[in-house]
């Protein structure tokens, strides 16, 4: 009897009690662990599929074969099957299913409120103020669209305390990306006609624009003012030259298009968002392909997580693709049930859309292949360690610590993890290091270290093949010691401290077992240490800036009874500064909105209690 057969025998009984209706399986490990998450609309039908005799392909054996239960849910609707199936993807991680590594909020373009509104990316509450627009598909996109808003409108991007405190215009002014409200060289009412035209190339008027500016340039001429006339002259030429690299620039278009490539184990996602014609951004996402599965429902496990997988995702009015996608008419349904309009979900379609069809597939492609040729170039590096180190096996797991701080100020350590595809962010870990003496490098070392492999021991994460340490003999002695307590064995201990004046190749690398090691500059290992060196280091740096930065921001006011971050924000804008409110009296502080005058005689008294 085969393998596959003595399965089928083993869940005959559940196969036959399973239900014909629509619902979502799960398939369960010896250890109660969710493998895979899937829907149908015939439950029945689909499960017993799974341990037919013959037709399963290897991956799907194996999955199979480590499957010990399998539990079901029956719903009403296909529909609703597909957003029960995303809610389980999203609570288990099963490492069968496709899995959509994108838990962000979108960014938005953010006008704030301000005599001279500055442009800024924005990420996070709508509830903040000021004018948005979009969301964009990443951060680059927000940034390429803020570049072009400057070049095209001179509008200010720097800070409110920044611009307060100008007594001359800055490097943006000079190189024409900013008009330089804050030392008057421009009036609020011309300030504000280029907002609003911002506005409409946002909202995808550039057509509307042209005009306008056309008219406006005519105008000046013909009043003698020749220099406003050569000002809306370059504006003219600036937004030709933008409206040319928006190469998809039609005058509709409300439209995300997604292409895939796949190969035996890898799946490449290219998305491109079209909105009134214009191209806002694009963006990649690699999968596993754990199961073999084919372009058309591996798009389709894609567009289900995409949209209905927990981040809040804007919904267009149609969703392109180049292959038809598995349950198109149900995913269609539900996409209009969530956006309280039609959506359709299409492949077959002619002219503008055909090219950019074409254009999202050759993308998803060639992303593909720099995909495939970084991974074969970090699993070269990986067999180059291997070889260095005298390893066994080749490595498939590697972490680095770093500490980064200012003179002992807001302490920050860094943890990040190597696998065989390359960097893995998603097991990313920061420690803010509490109660060791100021720059004590060693214990801050060591406590992050302790906090790591402790709750790895307890069943939150695996331990590494190989473990570096951005130092020296002391700190790789100092983490041996800590692993030693935790009785954590296995673990390589490597350190990489910095040659003379820091140049990238004179890097010594430390060994705990066998001293310095002869590593050549050049080889792959060499440059796979200082890869997970230098990310370590950037990671902890970020955390690091950003504690201190949160830190500096506190105030006194943070310590009073009764004063909030709205109150606190009031006053502050009031007045300025703490120091300019100890020189107020109670009166000037009762004129503060939300401030009492019982409360501002209280603050008068704590802030002169000193």
């Amino acid at each position: 009897m085969t393998r596959v057969n003595a399965r089928r025998e083993k869940f005959d009984a559940l196969l036959t009690s399973l239900p014909t209706r629509s619902g979502v399986y799960r398939m369960i490990d010896k250890d109660g662990n969710v493998l895979y998450v899937g829907k149908s609309r015939n439950l029945k039908a689909r499960v017993s599929s799974y341990f037919r005799p013959t037709g399963l392909a290897t991956k799907t054996l194996r999955l199979v074969a480590r499957t010990q239960d399998i539990q079901v849910t029956v719903t009403n609707s296909e529909t609703e099957a597909l957003l029960l199936e995303q809610t389980f993807i999203k609570t288990h991680h099963p490492p069968f299913n496709v899995l959509l590594r994108d838990d962000k909020s979108y960014p938005f373009i953010r006008f704030t409120n301000h005599e001279f509104p500055k442009i800024e990316l924005h990420r996070g509450s709508k509830n903040v103020g000021g004018v948005l627009f979009g969301p964009y598909p990443s951060a680059a996109a927000v940034r390429k669209s803020i570049s072009i808003l400057q070049r095209l409108f001179q509008l200010r991007p720097c800070k409110d305390s920044y611009f307060k405190n100008r007594s001359r215009p800055c490097l943006q002014h000079q190189i024409k990306r900013c008009s330089a409200p804050c030392v008057g060289l421009i009036e609020p009412e011309k300030y504000n006609e280029d907002l609003r035209l911002a506005s409409l190339f946002l909202n995808g008027k550039s057509q509307s624009i042209l005009s306008e500016l056309k008219s406006s340039m005519e105008a000046a001429s013909s009043e003698l003012d020749y220099e406003s006339a050569a000002r809306i002259r370059d504006q003219l030429q600036n937004l030709r030259k933008v409206q040319e690299e928006q190469s998809v620039h039609t005058s509709t278009g409300y439209v995300d298009a997604f292409g895939i490539a796949s190969n035996e184990s890898n799946v490449c996602v290219h998305g491109m968002f079209i909105r009134d014609g214009r191209l806002l951004g694009h963006r990649n996402w690699f999968h596993k392909n754990e199961l073999g599965t084919n372009d058309s429902e591996l798009i389709s496990q894609f567009l289900s997580q995409y949209y209905f997988g927990g981040v809040e995702r804007e919904i267009p009015r149609t969703v392109l693709t180049l292959v038809d996608v598995d349950n198109r008419d149900m995913l269609a349904t539900a996409l209009t049930e969530r956006a309280g309009r039609l959506v359709e979900v299409t492949a077959q379609v002619r002219s503008t859309r055909a090219r950019w069809q074409s254009m999202v597939q050759e993308n998803a492609e060639l992303s593909l292949q720099s995909h495939v040729r970084a991974q074969e170039n970090n699993l070269d590096r990986m067999l180059d360690l291997q070889r260095s180190l005298n390893l066994e096996e080749v490595p498939s797991r590697l972490e680095c610590f770093d500490i980064s701080h200012s003179s002992g100020e807001a302490t920050m350590a860094s943890c990040v993890v190597f696998e065989a595809d390359g960097p893995l962010k998603s097991d990313y870990r920061r420690y803010r290091i509490q109660d060791v003496e100021s720059g004590d490098d060693y214990a801050s070392l060591s406590q992050a270290v302790e906090r790591r492999y402790r709750r790895i021991q307890e069943g939150e994460g695996k331990l590494p093949d190989v473990l570096i340490i951005d130092g020296g003999r002391g700190q790789i002695n100092k983490v041996h010691g800590t692993l030693s307590d935790l009785m954590v064995e296995g673990v390589r201990v490597l350190g990489i401290s910095k040659g003379p004046e820091r140049r990238p190749g004179l890097e010594t690398i430390w060994d705990y077992e066998n001293g310095v090691l002869d590593i050549e500059p050049t080889s792959g290992a060499m440059h796979l240490l200082q890869h997970i060196r230098d990310e370590a280091h950037r990671f902890a740096v970020e955390g690091h800036r950003a504690r201190r930065q949160k830190t500096r921001r506190r105030s006194e006011l943070d310590e009073i009874p009764g004063i909030g971050a709205k109150r606190k924000r009031s006053l502050l804008t009031h007045f300025g500064s703490v120091s300019a409110m100890k020189s107020a009296s109670i009166d000037e502080m009762a004129k503060v909105p939300g401030i009492s005058r019982r409360l501002a005689s209280q603050l008068h008294g704590i802030l002169h209690s000193g």
